[in-house]
């Protein structure tokens, strides 16, 4: 005696489903929520903000073009980087905090 040939289609199909949706849970909705936040960030840099690049390369903001910010890195010393390279605000007293301790 054999079983239902539709049953284990539908379990099949049922696993695939749970699947993608514990794929779509845990990984691609954190990363589009975290581009989102990235590009709100990228919006609301001003000049004169503290920031530091992906690179690692912190400067102060000195001018913003549509897809390039040109950072000043040391006196007299400006580079242009791409907006999306840059990773976040910088605080002085965070990272000097971190090489005391």
């Amino acid at each position: 005696m054999q079983g239902d040939p539709m049953g284990g289609l539908i379990s099949a199909i049922i696993w695939m489903v749970l699947f993608v949706g514990i794929f779509y849970f845990l990984i691609l909705r954190p990363q589009q929520q975290q581009r989102k936040k990235h590009e709100e960030f990228l919006k609301n840099l001003k000049k004169g903000d503290k920031v530091i690049t992906t690179g690692g390369i912190i400067g102060e903001i000195k001018n913003i073009e549509e897809k390039t910010i040109s950072l000043k890195v040391c006196e007299g010393c400006i580079i242009k980087v791409l907006k999306p390279s840059i990773a976040s605000y910088y605080q002085e007293e965070a990272a000097s905090q971190e090489e005391k301790g």
